[in-house]
C-alpha cells in the first residue's frame, strides 16, 4: 500500500490539499445519512478492502464518516488541519501539532481507516490515565461506526488483556505494549498469548516515549544467584580513594573508571591478579558498580537507607521509589557499601529496547508537540520523517528573553515576585520547574508572599490532569515540576466541564447520568451555571494577558522548553512565557563552556546587585549551545544502548521464532526437527573426538561412546566398528539417536511423545535465554573496558556474542535430546500435569522501564526446570513430578562453567556453531517502518 520509505516528501505533500478537498466533498453525503447507514459503512469498506482496494483508495470516505461521527457523538467536527493530520499518520509520518490542537481527535482518523482490515490498531500514550481517558472519549466515535475500543491498565489479568487485543483498536501505554509482547515469549501454551501480532501502532506524545524513554530499555527479571561476599570485597577495596589520582569521573556522561594506579592499588587490596584477565567480565563489573556506589552516588541525595534496606530516592523529599532496585548489580553495590544485607541480584529474563519493539510494527506514526529538533533522530532509528503542521488559529503568544541571575536563590526570588504581581492582576500562572527541590523552594517563597497555589509533581496523573484543567482561572498559581499534568489543555477562566463536575460532587451527584431524575435535572442547571461562570472569567483572564507561562531553569533539551511555552496561547488566545535562568543552573555548570565563563567573569566585573538580571542574545546563545551539547550526549547514549541491542535483537527474534514454532507447531517427528537437531549436535560435537584430518587409530572412541551414553541413558549399546569410515560412523550415531527416540515415542500413547518434547523445548529455551542475557551483560561490561586499549567494543560484542549464540543453539539442542532422552514418561497425564504446571517465574518478577508500568506481575510462565536427574549411565527412574527442577539445574551447570556453556571460546570457534534459519544478525541499517 506504502513505500516502506518516502523519497519524495514534499512530492506527497503538493496532493495534501486536493485529498482534504475529497473529504470535504463528501461531508453533505455522510451528513445526510441515517445512523445505521453510517454504521454499515465499516462492513462495506472492509468488503471493498477485501476486493483490493487499498486503504489509500478508501481514505476519503472513511475520514468523512469518521468526521460525521465524532460530530454526532461529541459534537466535534474535525477541523482541516486535523484532516491535514491524520493523512500525516496514516502516510507513517511523525504529525508536529502543537498543544490544544487536538490530537486526540486526529487519531481517530488513521485509526479508523487501518483498523478496516482486522488486524488491530495500537494506540500507545505515556500513562494509564490518558490512555484511560482517551479510550472513553473516542470509544463514543468508534461506536457509531460499529468498531469497538480495548484498554490496557496495569494490573489486568491475563484474560482481560487478550479480550482488549481482540478489539479493533487498543489503547495503553508503551510499557503495557511492550510488556505484554515480552510475556508473550515466556509462554507455554499457545492459548496464553494475549497479543495478536503488531500491525500498526499510532504514538502519541511520539517525542517522549520514542526519543525520552527509549534510554530505559523494557525488562522482566527475577532473583539470580547470591554473590553477597564479592560485592562486600569491592565495597571495602574502593573506599579511601583519591579522586583524579585513583580513579577519573566524566560529569557529562555520569561514568566513572580507576586509573592505572587505582586499579593496582585495588587488585592489591583484594588480593588478586590482573582484574581484565577475568573472561567473563564479572569482577571488572563488580568493580565498576563498586566505584558507582561509592563515588557516584551519594545516600540521601539518589538514595536513602531505611533501617537495613536501601531505597531509590524520588524526585521529592520524603518520597522513594517503593520496589525499585538499580540494575546491573549497582543496587546490590550500594547495599555493600552502607553495611546492610545485600539482596540477590536480579537475572534478566526477558528484555527488549523501545526502538526495536516499535520496530515490529508494520507501520508506525506519530504526534507530538514538538519533534522537529528530533527529525534526524526519528529518520535515522524509526525511519520516520517528521511534518510540521500549521495550527488552526495563528499564534499570537509573546516569548519574551530569558532573565539570567547571578544565583539560583536571586533568581527564585525573582521568580516568586513577578508571580505574586500576576496572581495580584488576576493573570493565570504556570510555573514549570525541572525538580522536585526546585518546587518545594518555590512553593515556600510563595507561600511567604501569602500566594496561594498548587503544586503537580508526576505522582498522581488523573489527579494532576484535573488541576491542570483549572490552571486557567483567574489568578490561578499552578507549579508543575517535570511537565507534571501534561497532556491537559489549559482553557483560560477554567474548563467548564471540572467545574460543573466539582459543583455536583458538593451536591452528592457525583454520577449524575446514572442516578435519579433530580440528579439529572441538578447536573442540567450546574452545567449550565458553569458555563456562565466559565464565560465571565474568560473575560477577566483574557484581559488580564492570558495564561503566563514561567520556567525556571532551561531544560537539556530545546523541545522541552518548546513544550512549557506551548501551554500558553492556545486556540489563537493571548498568552506569555517567559525563562529565569542562572549561573548556577546544572545545565550552565555541566555544558556552558568557555562562552558562559566569560559572560560569567562578565557580570562578576560588572558588580552588579544579584537581583539584578541580565537580558542578551550571546546569552541565549551560549544556553542553546549547551543544550544541543546535552542533547549530542543523549543522542550518544541512547544510539549506544540501540547498537547493542540491535545486535541482540537479532538473537531475540531468531530465539521468539523457534519458540513460537515449537509452541504452535510441536516439534514434530524423528523424520522432521528432531532429525535436523540430532544431526546439529552430532555434527557439532564430533570434532571432540576425532577429525578428518586423523587416522581412526587416534580416535577417541571411548570418550565418544561415553558422550552418547550420557545423552541416551544407555550405556555401550552403540556399535561402531573397526576401520570404518567418518561418515559411517556419524551416521550409526544418528541413527542410534533416532532410534532411542523413535523408541521412546512408541512406548507413549499417541500424540504423547509430540506434546512432551514441546514443553521439554520450550522451557530449555526459557532456560538457556535467561542465563545467556546475564552472560551477554557481563560480556558487554568487559568489551567496553577492553575498548580503551584495542578496537570498537560494538564490533568485539557483535563477533563475541556470536560466537556465544552459536553455542547457545548447540548446547539447547543437546541438553533437549538428553532431557528428553532420559526423563521416564508413562502417560500422557503426566504431559498434561506438564503443561499445566504454573513454574511461578513471573510472580515475583520485577518490571522495569522508562515509567512505571503497573503490569500483571503474574501472567505467563518463565524460566525453565526441566533435566534429568544424574546417575548411571542408563535409563532414569524419573517421574512427571521430577521434571520441575531440571532444565534449571542444567542451565545453571552451564552457567558455572562459563558464557559458552560449558566449552573454551576458543573451542566454540574453532566449531563454528550452526545458527538458527531465523537469525540475521545486527542490523546496520534503520529498516523504514511504513508499508
Amino acid at each position: 500500500m506504502f513505500k516502506s520509505i518516502h523519497r519524495d516528501v514534499d512530492r506527497q505533500f503538493r496532493g495534501l490539499e486536493r485529498m482534504v478537498k475529497k473529504v470535504n466533498d463528501l461531508s453533505t453525503r455522510f451528513e445526510a445519512m441515517p445512523d445505521d447507514a453510517l454504521r454499515s459503512m465499516t462492513a462495506w469498506f472492509k468488503e471493498r478492502h477485501e476486493r483490493g482496494e487499498t486503504l489509500d483508495e478508501l481514505l476519503p470516505e472513511a475520514f468523512s464518516a469518521v468526521r460525521e461521527a465524532s460530530r454526532r457523538a461529541l459534537g466535534l467536527r474535525h477541523f482541516d488541519t486535523q484532516v491535514v493530520g491524520g493523512i500525516v499518520l496514516h502516510m507513517g509520518m511523525i504529525a508536529e501539532m502543537r498543544s490544544g490542537e487536538g490530537k486526540t481527535l486526529v487519531a481517530t482518523l488513521p485509526g479508523y481507516l487501518n483498523a478496516i482490515p482486522g488486524r488491530g490498531v495500537h494506540v500507545v500514550t505515556i500513562n494509564d490515565y490518558l490512555a484511560r481517558r482517551d479510550a472513553k472519549m473516542v470509544s463514543l466515535i468508534y461506536d457509531r461506526l460499529g468498531m469497538d475500543v480495548g484498554l490496557l491498565q496495569g494490573g489486568m489479568s491475563p484474560e482481560r488483556r487478550k479480550a482488549a487485543y481482540r478489539t479493533d483498536i487498543t489503547y495503553g501505554t508503551s510499557n503495557e505494549f511492550g510488556f505484554d509482547y515480552l510475556r508473550d515469549n515466556m509462554i507455554t501454551l499457545p492459548e496464553q498469548r494475549v497479543q495478536r501480532g503488531h500491525a500498526v501502532a499510532i504514538v502519541d506524545e511520539a517525542d517522549t516515549i520514542l526519543i525520552d524513554e527509549a534510554m530505559t530499555p523494557l525488562t522482566i527479571s527475577g532473583a539470580g544467584g547470591n554473590v553477597t561476599v564479592e560485592y562486600e570485597r569491592f565495597a571495602r577495596a574502593v573506599r579511601g580513594l583519591v579522586a583524579d589520582v585513583d580513579f577519573k569521573v566524566d560529569e557529562e556522561r555520569r561514568s566513572i573508571e580507576a586509573t592505572k594506579v587505582g586499579l593496582r592499588k585495588i587488585e592489591k587490596r583484594l588480593g588478586a591478579g590482573d582484574l581484565y584477565s577475568d573472561p567473563y567480565g564479572r569482577l571488572l563489573n563488580h568493580l565498576r558498580q563498586a566505584l558507582r556506589a561509592q563515588y557516584l552516588f551519594h545516600r540521601d541525595q539518589q538514595y536513602v537507607v531505611e533501617g537495613d534496606e536501601v531505597k531509590i530516592a524520588g524526585e521529592l523529599a520524603d518520597r522513594t521509589m517503593e520496589g525499585r532496585r538499580y540494575p546491573g548489580g549497582l543496587h546490590q553495590a550500594i547495599e555493600a557499601k552502607e553495611g546492610v544485607p545485600v539482596r540477590k541480584e536480579n537475572q534478566t529474563l526477558a528484555t527488549i529496547t523501545l526502538q526495536n519493539y516499535f520496530r515490529l510494527y508494520d507501520r508506525l506514526s506519530g504526534m507530538a508537540g514538538t519533534a522537529m529538533t528530533e527529525d534526524g533522530e526519528l529518520r535515522e532509528v524509526y525511519g520516520l520523517p517528521v511534518q510540521p503542521i500549521t495550527p488552526n488559529e495563528p499564534v499570537i503568544r509573546v516569548d519574551h528573553d530569558d532573565l539570567v541571575y547571578r544565583s539560583v536563590d536571586a533568581k527564585l526570588n525573582a521568580v516568586a515576585d513577578a508571580v505574586a504581581e500576576r496572581h495580584a492582576n488576576g493573570q493565570p500562572v504556570l510555573i514549570g520547574t525541572v525538580s522536585g527541590e526546585d518546587s518545594e523552594r518555590l512553593s515556600r517563597l510563595l507561600d511567604m508572599r501569602g500566594v496561594r497555589h498548587k503544586v503537580l509533581s508526576s505522582t498522581d496523573p488523573e489527579r494532576e490532569a484535573h488541576i491542570m484543567a483549572q490552571a486557567g482561572r483567574k489568578g490561578a498559581v499552578t507549579i508543575a515540576t517535570d511537565m507534571a499534568g501534561r497532556g491537559t489543555d489549559i482553557l483560560l477562566g477554567g474548563n467548564p466541564t471540572e467545574l460543573a463536575r466539582g459543583m455536583l460532587r458538593k451536591k452528592g451527584y457525583l454520577d449524575a447520568d446514572k442516578g435519579t431524575e433530580e440528579a439529572r435535572e441538578s447536573s442540567d442547571e450546574v452545567i449550565a451555571k458553569a458555563e456562565g461562570i466559565y464565560k465571565t472569567k474568560r473575560e477577566h483572564v483574557l484581559k488580564a494577558g492570558g495564561l503566563c507561562v514561567i520556567g525556571t531553569e532551561r531544560h537539556e533539551s530545546r523541545r522541552l522548553d518548546s513544550q512549557l511555552r506551548d501551554c500558553a496561547g492556545l486556540w489563537g488566545d493571548p498568552g506569555e512565557t517567559q525563562f529565569y535562568l542562572s549561573l548556577e543552573d546544572d545545565l550552565m555548570c555541566l555544558f556552558g563552556g568557555e562562552r558562559m565563563d566569560r559572560i560569567a567573569a562578565a557580570m562578576e566585573r560588572s558588580r552588579l546587585p544579584e537581583s539584578m538580571p541580565v537580558q542578551s542574545r550571546k546569552v541565549m546563545r551560549a544556553v542553546e549551545d549547551a543544550q544541543r551539547k546535552v542533547e549530542e550526549v543523549n543522542f550518544s547514549m541512547r544510539k549506544s544502548i540501540l547498537d547493542y541491542d540491535d545486535v541482540i535483537d537479532g538473537q531475540r527474534r531468531a530465539i521468539y521464532a523457534e519458540r513460537n514454532k515449537v509452541l504452535t507447531d510441536g516439534v514434530g517427528d524423528v523424520d522432521d526437527v528432531i532429525g535436523d537437531v540430532i544431526s546439529d549436535v552430532v555434527g557439532y560435537r564430533i570434532p571432540e573426538f576425532f577429525s578428518k584430518d586423523v587416522s581412526s587409530s587416534e580416535w577417541d572412541l571411548e570418550g565418544l561412546r561415553g558422550w552418547v551414553a550420557g545423552l541416551t541413558g544407555r550405556a555401550n549399546a552403540l556399535w561402531i566398528g573397526d576401520g570404518s569410515s567418518r561418515d559411517k560412523v556419524v551416521g550409526r550415531i544418528e541413527g542410534f539417536i533416532s532410534r532411542c527416540y523413535g523408541e521412546r515415542s512408541e512406548r507413549l500413547p499417541d500424540g504423547t511423545m509430540r506434546a512432551l518434547s514441546a514443553q521439554v523445548m520450550l522451557r530449555i529455551i526459557d532456560a538457556r535465554w535467561t542465563v545467556y542475557l546475564q552472560e551477554m551483560d557481563y560480556l558487554r561490561a568487559l568489551v567496553s573496558q577492553r575498548g580503551y586499549g584495542s578496537g570498537d567494543p560494538l564490533l568485539e560484542y557483535e563477533r563475541e556474542s556470536n560466537v556465544a549464540f552459536a553455542e547457545l543453539i548447540n548446547t539447547m539442542h543437546e541438553d533437549f535430546l538428553r532431557i528428553i532422552l532420559r526423563v521416564g514418561f508413562t502417560s500422557s497425564a503426566q504431559t498434561r500435569q506438564l503443561e499445566s504446571e504454573n513454574d511461578g517465574a513471573l510472580r515475583g518478577a520485577r518490571y522495569s522501564g522508562p515509567t512505571d508500568a503497573g503490569g500483571n506481575r503474574g501472567v505467563g510462565k518463565a524460566t525453565a526446570r526441566l533435566a534429568p536427574k544424574r546417575g548411571r549411565a542408563g535409563e532414569t527412574g524419573a517421574s512427571g513430578s521430577d521434571l520441575a527442577s531440571g532444565a534449571a539445574s542444567a542451565a545453571r551447570e552451564a552457567g558455572a562453567s562459563g558464557p559458552y556453556g560449558g566449552t573454551a571460546r576458543g573451542e566454540a570457534r574453532s566449531r563454528g556453531g550452526k545458527m538458527p534459519r531465523d537469525y540475521q544478525g545486527r542490523r546496520t541499517a534503520r529498516a523504514p517502518m511504513g508499508k
